[in-house]
């Protein structure tokens, strides 16, 4: 039986391993946890299993939109890594990253307060912390090696990207994606406010999503039955670890602290429920979908 020790090492980041299986990779998901770009000593159980089985989920809905990476989530995997690992197809990745924001809040509240704006994209005036947008606005970033990504322009990420015309592809794709997940979260009682996207080209040079689709590692979940207008919002994410974290003294330079018990319990409630919602089934369903 194959294991991953067995298995060459792509790439190793803050969340995430790759491994090489020749034509295909194998991407394992951790239960690791950073905030401020820094991964903190404290793991959240289970949590490598919800991205995995959420991404899982929304590569098979989303299909129809655009092609994504996904081919199996047993068939490859070894043992150990079940329920937190997908086989995909190997891709060659885009330099941006793809945010859609459909709320304002977080980052994109704090430049629209200084500068009316996102993205060098002009907002209406007035708007309060966490409301609806008109529409969905694509604001890309880098993808910064070490440190923080930085918001760009469109035609920064166009100029990176090397082609106009598949960066308007790529934000088509990242604005209906957003807007089909959008839709099906409300029907389940969550408010997707906002979330990011990775896209590559196959080898035939198609446009593929890829990496982890509307998990709460990489978007804002909000329950829609305590969205209030005018104030930051509670969250089926990371915010929760954010939040202790911005209160902890912590100057937010490595080494990060261990995050308490109670907060890494409270934060595995809040992914598996953010889980539940959204597939309308139970987590234990995903594990026992994947066992060996």
């Amino acid at each position: 039986m194959t294991t991953l020790a067995d298995l060459p090492l792509v790439a190793s980041g803050k969340v995430r391993e790759s491994y090489d299986l020749g034509d295909r990779l194998l991407m394992v998901a951790s239960d690791r946890i950073s905030t401020y770009d820094v991964v903190h000593p404290t793991r959240i159980p289970d949590k490598g299993k919800v991205l995995t089985g959420l991404s899982a989920f929304w590569f098979a809905k989303t299909r129809h939109i655009v092609a994504n990476h996904a081919l199996s989530e047993t068939d490859g995997v070894p043992d150990e890594a079940r329920g937190r690992a997908l086989v995909v197809r190997k891709l060659k990745m885009l330099p941006v990253e793809c945010i859609v924001r459909g709320y304002i809040t977080g980052s994109g509240w704090k430049d629209y307060q200084a500068t009316g704006s996102i993205s060098g994209l002009e907002l209406p005036p007035g708007l309060q912390e966490s409301e609806q947008l008109p529409s969905p606005i694509f604001t890309p970033s880098t993808k910064a090696e070490a440190g923080h990504d930085e918001t760009i322009d469109f035609d920064r990420a166009a100029e990176l990207v090397g082609d106009r015309d598949l960066m308007d592809r790529v934000r088509a794709a990242s604005i209906e994606l957003y807007a089909f997940a959008a839709e099906h979260a409300r029907s389940r009682g969550v408010i997707l406010a906002d979330t990011k996207f990775e896209f590559g080209l196959d080898d035939d040079g198609v446009l593929t999503v890829g990496d982890e689709v509307l998990t709460p590692d990489s978007s804002r979940f909000w329950p829609a039955d305590t969205y209030v207008v005018g104030q930051g919002q509670p969250s089926f994410d990371k915010q929760y670890v954010r939040d202790w974290a911005s209160e902890s003294g912590w100057d937010k330079q490595p080494p990060a602290p261990p995050i308490p018990e109670l907060i890494a319990q409270g934060t595995r409630e809040r992914y598996v429920e953010a889980y539940e919602k959204i597939t309308g089934e139970p987590f234990t369903a995903w594990l026992e979908r994947t066992a060996a």
